[in-house]
């Protein structure tokens, strides 16, 4: 496990719930008939006893993804479905979702059933603990035990490690899709496409605290993915010029001080 340090100014009103907030669970999708239904009912398994709710984005699939769900609906009514009406990615999957969130607490999980829904208490255990860091924002999965090719698992540790070297921002697997943060932390941020890839470094910007957990991994049942390897390396490259970018022009105030009407002020 390893975190990062905050920039107090950066933190002004952020004060996150602990304990056992409302969850909202955000899961892109995109052509995943095969393994909707079964996804959505694991998180509920995995979710039993807690108030939460499932927001399922379909990234304007071609096949029967919508339909799987709405089948999935009948027995797990804390699902809602969003849909796109054209293909726009996953991170503006996962921000449409987070979005329509009405928890404060977001889980986020990838809709190829890769994620095991059975880590999402542990993850959000490590978020949510009483004696967590004031900052903490988000607590990222770190995948154990990849199952992927291994073409695909040396394309990931070339540009994960490409990343990590520039950014410095203590992520070993930023492409894991299981993460938990606050909706206000997320909402902070500023949005491009592919953001899902740097949420550690972006939370850093920010002045939050980021923590990682090792979590598993599964071989995908159904469907194939999204990304090439070639293309997964090269968006993760050109990215990776926008965020150095957005790094190097975050200026902070040092501290944020507010003058209450009639009253001494306090320094944040």
């Amino acid at each position: 496990m390893s975190s990062m340090a905050p920039s107090p100014a950066s933190l002004y009103r952020f004060a996150p719930e602990r304990g056992a907030p409302p969850v909202s669970v955000v899961v892109p999708m995109h052509d995943e008939e095969g393994g909707a239904g079964a996804l959505v009912a694991e998180i509920a398994a995995a979710l039993f006893g807690r108030d939460f709710e499932i927001i399922a984005v379909d990234d304007c699939s071609r096949d029967g993804t919508v339909a799987a769900l709405k089948a999935a609906r009948r027995s797990c009514p804390q699902l809602r479905i969003l849909q796109h009406g054209a293909n726009a990615g996953q991170s503006r999957a996962v921000r449409t979702g987070v979005l329509a969130a009405t928890g404060p607490v977001i889980v986020t999980l990838d809709g190829d059933g890769q994620n095991d829904p059975a880590d999402i208490p542990g993850v959000l255990a490590h978020l949510l603990r009483a004696d967590a860091p004031a900052h903490l924002a988000m607590v990222a999965g770190e995948r154990r035990m990849r199952l992927d090719a291994a073409s695909k698992r040396t394309a990931s540790r070339l540009a994960n490690a490409i990343r990590r070297r520039v950014l410095d921002d203590g992520a070993t697997d930023t492409g894991c899709g299981l993460k938990a943060f606050y909706r206000e932390a997320f909402l902070r941020l500023p949005y491009f496409d592919h953001l899902h890839r740097y949420l550690p470094a972006l939370m850093r910007r920010e002045g939050f605290e980021v923590e990682f957990v090792p979590v598993g991994h599964r071989q995908r049942a159904h469907g194939r993915s999204k990304y090439t390897n070639l293309g997964r390396l090269r968006a993760a490259l050109r990215d990776l010029f926008g965020v150095v970018w957005l790094k190097a022009r975050a200026r902070s105030p040092a501290t944020i001080s507010e003058l209450e009407p009639g009253a001494d002020y306090d320094t944040i």
